[in-house]
């Protein structure tokens, strides 16, 4: 099986039509495709050609089902679903907001409904919008989508020094007091763009956890200098994140406080295990269906005291807050 998901082409559908007809099993297709079996019961139980005047033509057609899955994307656009949020975002355009504009002036204003960038580019470049003539009030005025292999390829947000391959083995053994993870806990953006951030230590398992106004880096990594700079050099010796564009402002954090700064290899939580634990243990009182608007930093606190006042098994029954006291005044001294 591939590991990026395609779309199944024309080419493919009148495969699946063939081997359908030849009646050959499902299984057999997904090996000679490469593709997950669910994908082929889905595509025959959503483009299923039927018609009440043909009842003898009912079955699975390959140019039918890329005509229905055409249809039906069109259908689900969101700018084609809400007709009225439709005309805003195209009265903007001609106002000569650029999508990124309209996009983030949604954001500002926190409206409920709205769309990302890229929707509106296709909106623009779309049937309906090239009928229009959209592309005129670009400030580039392009009259076709510039392919993506031809734009500026950007230089990558993690350097490779920073990956967590060159972190040291006290730290990935826990032989060593002051090193931290952190990661980030998102609930339902319908309700709101409050997240929260939440910082564990590794030996003690003490928690902080910060609450951001958005996924912005610069409120979101600011929150964590402030939380833990009055702490000793010795209990924040180094971060290890994800590859999440919050932590983008990272140099920043490491010109400030010190701190160095570890980053998991893409799409691998698991390296940073100790947080991800923790983010299960909270989401008890930070569920993401929560509505966070009204969340307050007592709030906040008393979610981190009560994780850090649970007794835990791997510490004979001591709590991470007194752990964490222990494990500083031995450092201190």
């Amino acid at each position: 099986m591939g590991t990026t998901y395609t779309q199944l082409s024309i080419t493919e559908r009148r495969r699946i039509e063939r081997w359908r007809h030849a009646k050959v099993p499902v299984d057999e297709m997904s090996r000679a495709l490469r593709r997950c079996r669910s994908t082929f019961f889905r595509e025959l139980r959503r483009n299923h050609f039927s018609d009440v005047s043909m009842p003898k033509c009912d079955g699975y057609y390959g140019a039918a089902a890329q005509l229905m899955t055409a249809n039906r994307r069109d259908q689900d656009r969101k700018l084609i679903k809400f007709p009225e949020l439709c005309k805003r975002v195209i009265e903007r355009i001609k106002d000569g907001w650029t999508p990124e504009q309209i996009c983030n002036r949604m954001i500002h204003e926190k409206v409920s409904l709205r769309v990302c960038q890229e929707t509106i580019y296709r909106c623009i470049y779309s049937k309906e919008g090239m009928r229009d003539d959209l592309w005129w009030y670009l400030p580039t005025h392009r009259v076709a989508r510039r392919p993506r292999r031809t734009r500026r390829r950007r230089e990558p947000k993690f350097h490779r020094n920073v990956s967590i391959l060159f972190r040291s083995d006290d730290v990935a053994r826990r032989r060593q007091f002051g090193h931290w993870e952190g990661d980030f806990m998102l609930f339902k953006q319908k309700l709101d763009q409050t997240n929260v951030t939440t910082l564990v230590e590794r030996i003690s398992r003490f928690t902080v956890i910060l609450k951001n106004p958005n996924r912005r880096t610069k409120p979101v990594v600011g929150n964590i200098i402030k939380a833990i700079r009055d702490l000793p050099d010795v209990t924040r010796r180094s971060i290890t994140f994800d590859r999440g564009s919050e932590f983008m402002n990272w140099p920043h954090l490491q010109a400030e406080l010190g701190t160095q700064t570890w980053f998991c290899d893409p799409s691998s939580p698991w390296q940073k295990g100790t947080v991800e634990n923790t983010n299960r243990r909270a989401r008890r009182w930070l569920p993401r269906k929560r509505d966070t608007r009204g969340l307050i930093d007592q709030d906040i606190k008393r979610i981190s005291d009560r994780l850090n006042n649970t007794p835990r098994k791997c510490f004979g029954w001591k709590r991470p807050a007194e752990v964490f006291r222990q494990k500083m005044l031995e450092e201190m001294l």
